[in-house]
């Protein structure tokens, strides 16, 4: 489902006329919410890899249908957070008449309250300012943690992955196509690294935006520049360059283009 915006009563009483679609009209001043289509829902849950050990939780579910094609199709269990009481209750029976009410549940909150940190997968279809009021609790989740949103992306955050869907279906906008965003949430890795025990005096640093990092690896009077992509806890170099982030240890486990026989070389914060 979509957060449109804020908008007047007499303009979405006009827009649900006109769109000829379910649309949960709430009080003066707040949003309605439009019906994403199907093939539209299938495609953010196949984009995000979700399977049997994933934990889905979808931002603003409507009529719960990412939360219940996640445990059914998928074997993912997941939560639906809906402001509308309505939707809430028409989201537990199609749970119930879908068979998966035990893996698939439903509350009625605001999304902002929202506690995010169980979620493996975060799906969403709002506005871009609220993608970007959300971000920084995004951000902060577990590294690893997948986000996909609907037509809406996230600033100076960029996609990980970006793909088109078509979606003749879709109710709001000329053009009958989704754009779907995919993010991985990076680890938090920028800073000093010192090496550990052999390695002890080789030193890391690296800059960080999000999943984007620059490195110097110093040895010595030797230096060497890195530069890559993050993916949750791994560091992907351009030229094969890997390392792996666990908390306040980071772990170099090809050697890429850095200098020879780093490979196993440990590091904790400086």
């Amino acid at each position: 489902m979509r957060r449109l915006g804020k908008v007047s009563g007499l303009f979405r009483a006009t827009l649900a006329l006109c769109l000829a679609v379910p649309v949960a009209l709430r009080a003066e001043g707040d949003v309605p919410f439009v019906v994403t289509p199907d093939n539209v829902t299938l495609a953010m849950l196949e984009l995000a890899q979700v399977g049997p050990q994933d934990f889905v939780l979808d931002l603003g579910s409507g009529d719960g249908r990412i939360v219940i094609l996640a445990a059914r199709r998928f074997g993912a269990s997941g939560l639906g957070v809906e402001i509308v009481p309505e939707l809430v209750e028409r989201s537990l029976r199609n749970a119930q008449q879908a068979g998966v009410a035990g893996r698939a549940r439903f509350a009625e909150q605001d999304l902002f309250k929202t506690d995010l940190s169980d979620a493996t997968v975060i799906t969403m279809y709002l506005l871009q300012e609220v993608n970007l009021q959300l971000r920084p609790a995004l951000l902060a989740l577990r590294p690893g943690t997948r986000v996909v949103s609907h037509d809406w992306d996230m600033g100076d955050w960029r996609p990980d992955r970006s793909v088109t869907v078509e979606a003749p279906d879709k109710p709001v906008g000329k053009d009958k196509r989704s754009r779907l965003h995919l993010w991985v949430v990076p680890a938090r890795a920028a800073g000093a690294w010192c090496g550990t025990g052999t390695w002890r005096g080789t030193q890391l640093h690296l800059a960080q935006n999000h999943q984007i990092f620059d490195a110097t690896l110093s040895m010595g009077d030797t230096a060497r520049l890195l530069a890559g992509r993050m993916d949750g806890t791994r560091l992907l170099g351009a030229s094969g360059f890997e390392a792996h982030v666990d908390g306040a240890r980071l772990r170099i486990t090809q050697n890429g283009d850095a200098p020879p026989g780093l490979s196993g070389a440990e590091f904790e914060r400086c």
